[in-house]
């Protein structure tokens, strides 16, 4: 089961990376049909996966200088009162309402998936170019 979930992890990264969407998106509903979690868990399971990702990251691309670090500082240290925020929330809702507001979240995602694929879309940065939208 150990080796299933974290090949699920993975594919779930990549996949999520060619798309260009979190991969929370992917894996929650995966950690919720395979693995056999609750919705609350299996969030919760997506958000402490993204730790050493962020983490990892930040440090990359603080070597490569993109980095502002004070303002990584001031977002991750905000992060923890609303961190600590929505764990409340969402241990007072029930669970039906978290599974709603996920499934919401999906659809926003997937609208938004095929809003950036529609034909005739330009891309602001293309130069020379009115952005169709």
């Amino acid at each position: 089961m150990v080796v299933a979930t974290i090949l699920v992890g993975v594919l779930a990264g990549v996949l999520a990376g060619m798309l260009g969407i979190g991969g929370g998106a992917l894996f929650v509903p995966v950690l919720i049909a395979v693995v056999g979690l609750s919705q609350v868990d299996a969030e919760a399971t997506s958000l402490l996966a993204i730790v050493p990702v962020a983490l990892v990251g930040a440090w990359r691309q603080h070597r490569y200088g993109n980095l502002r670090l004070r303002d990584g500082l001031i977002v991750g240290v905000l992060a923890i009162p609303g961190a600590i925020g929505g764990v409340a929330l969402v241990n007072a809702l029930p669970e039906r309402a978290v599974e709603v507001a996920f499934a919401l979240l999906q659809l926003f995602v997937a609208y938004q998936l095929v809003r950036k694929a529609s034909p005739g879309r330009v891309s602001k940065a293309s130069p020379g170019r009115d952005a169709v939208q």
